[in-house]
């Protein structure tokens, strides 16, 4: 299967990262065999399910520009059925260094096509830009999803992200699809929230999951233990919506257990 998504959006604090690992985790939690490439030179996936980043011997960097095998420098979570490629500050210069090589948006492709029959899912956490990096991976990508806060400014910038998959649909990649917006941090107290969802449904339509990501401390607090929110308080709120999305995912793409590698290897 090996389907690749990336998590976009050039904005920062809309909760991209922590979508990346939790949806990741629902994933593997329900028995699908996932992997995240954090892609961020934030490297915020990476500590934020139990490594430190400052630590790291090898990065996705050097898959990319020193031909590191990936299968060399993945690692396993704490997470059961969820590894990561983690990120360097190297990453930085990776957009410099990229820029003269012929293929440049091809390199990340290259790296998860060796390695994508192994998973169910790759789950790409892109930083917030939209530079060479993010390029890559949604070059890469088969799907992404655009998580957008429930906030004023949320439709800020969207516009210019959509037209950016565009571009990459019309010279890149021309599989990328629009997996869906994901609406994240809503308060239901708030009118403003409320608004937002109102806005967005109505302006995207079926573009937007059903499923909405609470405001909820537990997503907080779970990364400054470097577990995912599933792992650190199953019950909460937080763990449970990212379950929720994991269910509309696997729904929407008409994706069964019997269908993961897992279970074909139980076979």
């Amino acid at each position: 299967m090996g389907k690749v998504i990336s998590i976009a959006n050039q904005k920062g604090g809309v909760g991209k990262t922590t979508t990346a690992i939790n949806l990741a985790a629902g994933l593997a939690v329900l028995e699908f065999k996932t992997l995240i490439i954090d892609a961020d030179p934030q490297a915020n996936a990476t500590s934020g399910v139990g490594f430190d980043h400052k630590a790291v011997q090898s990065s996705i960097y050097d898959c990319i520009l020193n031909e590191v095998k990936p299968q060399d420098i993945i690692l396993e979570t704490k997470t059961p059925h969820l590894d990561i490629i983690p990120a360097h500050i190297d990453l930085v210069g990776a957009e410099i260094e990229l820029i003269n090589l012929p293929q440049r948006e091809q390199k990340m492709k290259e790296v998860i096509d060796d390695i994508k029959h192994l998973y169910d899912f790759i789950i790409i956490d892109c930083s917030p830009s939209l530079g060479l990096i993010t390029v890559n991976a949604l070059t890469a990508s088969n799907a992404v999803i655009v998580p957008v806060q429930c906030e004023y400014f949320a439709l800020e910038g969207l516009g210019k992200l959509l037209n950016t998959i565009r571009i990459v649909q019309s010279n890149l990649n021309p599989e990328l699809e629009m997996e869906g917006i994901l609406l994240t941090m809503f308060d239901k107290r708030l009118r403003l929230s409320n608004q937002v969802v109102e806005d967005v449904r109505t302006h995207f339509q079926d573009m937007v999951f059903q499923t909405i990501i609470s405001r909820n401390t537990t997503l907080g607090e779970a990364p400054s233990f470097g577990e995912t929110v599933i792992m650190f308080d199953a019950e909460s709120r937080g763990a449970q919506n990212y379950l929720d999305l994991a269910r509309e995912l696997l729904r929407k793409n008409n994706i069964r257990k019997e269908q993961s590698v897992l279970h074909s290897t139980k076979e």
